[in-house]
């Protein structure tokens, strides 16, 4: 282990360097080889590209840690916790998406549920649908717009939404 240690703790410190400040890249470096010591066992050949390998990993935790602290933060600054939608709430958005789906074309129908129900893979909705992944996504990006379309203009009381209507929201659930 010292002989790693001493080998290319300056490759990966440069890695890390070219990425972080010094001091958080001092930081990973130190826990990169507490990863690699308790890893021993599987160490290869390529000693350097392993234990960058390994830095990009602890680096990649850092970071979401950081995002879900600071995450934590801002949600704890507004004073109250975020309050759940109601039964009301989802029942009246189940309702207004059902009748959004009634007002779409089989064609539409049919691409966004293989997606969002069914949880097909674009290929192999394409191989239900009989196309290729190509014209299935196609299909599936312009329904998405259609049902965000007929969201947006049953919240607004607009039954008469023309194809200049600005999307500006994806709908949940319908990916």
């Amino acid at each position: 282990m010292e002989r790693l240690y001493r080998d290319h703790y300056d490759v990966v410190l440069r890695y890390l360097l070219r990425r972080v400040d010094p001091s958080t890249a001092e930081d990973i470096t130190t826990e990169t080889f507490l990863v690699a010591w308790r890893r021993l066992d599987s160490l290869p050949a390529r000693e350097a590209g392993w234990l960058c390998g390994i830095a990009r990993r602890v680096l990649a935790n850092q970071r979401r840690t950081d995002g879900r602290q600071k995450a934590l933060v801002e949600r704890s600054a507004t004073g109250s916790p975020p309050v759940p939608p109601g039964p009301e709430d989802i029942v009246l958005a189940d309702l207004e998406l059902s009748a959004a789906l009634r007002g779409l074309s089989e064609t539409d129908r049919e691409a966004l549920l293989l997606a969002a129900w069914d949880r097909f893979e674009p290929a192999e909705a394409a191989a239900v649908l009989g196309c290729s992944r190509t014209a299935y996504a196609v299909r599936l990006h312009r329904a998405r717009r259609r049902l965000a379309i007929a969201l947006a203009s049953r919240s607004t009381g607009d039954d008469a939404v023309g194809p200049t209507t600005p999307v500006t929201h994806i709908v949940g659930g319908v990916q």
